[in-house]
């Protein structure tokens, strides 16, 4: 695997942005920046086309990486910035370029959809298939240095913890000197709706009992990053809603992505596939076993 941070660029606003995100993540981490736009193959009719042909494309398709290298070079002039096109279907390409870097940065748009060329299913696969944690960046949002000076927000499933996904945000909160806003929230198993409806108490021992687990499951990680400071949030509700509600002061949300099998298709879980559609901070999942 290649040390740097990667970013697919398609020209639009959205890439620009998630390109000037990645920079300031990349001198974070004291890695290469890496530029990569992919041109997709045009039918055989447009490639005759003698105006918008094979030609014309790839012109155009080559100089989207290059200016904007240029531009990175310019505003970050510490940077190693380094550009490349490849030819292929984008939501394949980005997916096995994600596995040679070490964090893979895509734009979104600030309308509630992935946008840029990863509109809908392409970009959603890219984030499915990809085995190291990709970075969607929110346009339409002031990143001061990689949307730095917020809260890092881990959701936390303390039924299943990971430790790629907690290793995760605390190094970015340590690289950002921020803390770690910990969410996590419950609801109760559907066969104790009826003891909880005839003992009002119950509901408060059951909360008592996920605030508990939440901060053992966060006792290593206070040990092994003292200089974070960590906050948590232990709620009965929505997941996705609640950590929507925090990315709005958020420098970053971290959400888990669980690997699967093939056959399974390009599904990414309830809940990071709504945060990526909603959160208006950056959002990065984290793929996990």
């Amino acid at each position: 695997m290649s040390r740097t941070v990667t970013v697919g660029l398609d020209g639009s606003p959205e890439s620009r942005t998630a390109a000037e995100w990645a920079a300031a993540e990349a001198r974070l981490r004291g890695l290469p920046l890496r530029l990569v736009h992919v041109w997709e193959p045009v039918t055989e009719a447009m490639a005759a086309d003698p105006v918008i042909g094979t030609a014309t494309q790839r012109h155009w398709s080559e100089r989207i990486s290059r200016e904007a290298a240029e531009e990175l070079r310019l505003r970050h002039p510490d940077l190693e910035v380094r550009s490349e096109h490849r030819d292929g279907y984008p939501g394949e390409v980005l997916a096995a370029v994600a596995e040679e870097s070490e964090l893979l940065v895509l734009g979104s748009r600030g309308l509630g959809r992935v946008g840029g060329y990863l509109v809908g299913s392409v970009g959603f696969s890219v984030v499915a298939r990809a085995g190291r944690p990709v970075v969607l960046v929110r346009s339409g949002r002031k990143h001061d240095d990689g949307a730095a000076k917020g809260p890092v927000v881990l959701g936390v499933d303390t039924t299943a913890p990971d430790e790629a996904v907690f290793a995760f945000a605390f190094e970015e909160a340590e690289r950002r000197g921020t803390s770690v806003r910990a969410v996590r929230t419950w609801s109760m198993p559907s066969y104790y709706v009826y003891g909880f409806a005839a003992d009002p108490t119950f509901d408060q021992e059951w909360s008592l009992q996920e605030e508990a687990a939440l901060t053992e499951v966060l006792k290593p990680w206070r040990q092994k990053y003292p200089a974070v400071e960590v906050t948590e949030e232990c709620g009965y509700g929505s997941a996705s809603l609640q950590l929507v509600e925090a990315s709005h002061e958020a420098g970053l949300v971290v959400v888990g992505r669980r690997r699967r099998p093939a056959s399974f298709g390009t599904h990414i879980g309830p809940v990071t596939h709504a945060v990526l559609h909603h959160a208006k901070a950056p959002v990065a999942v984290v793929p996990h076993d």
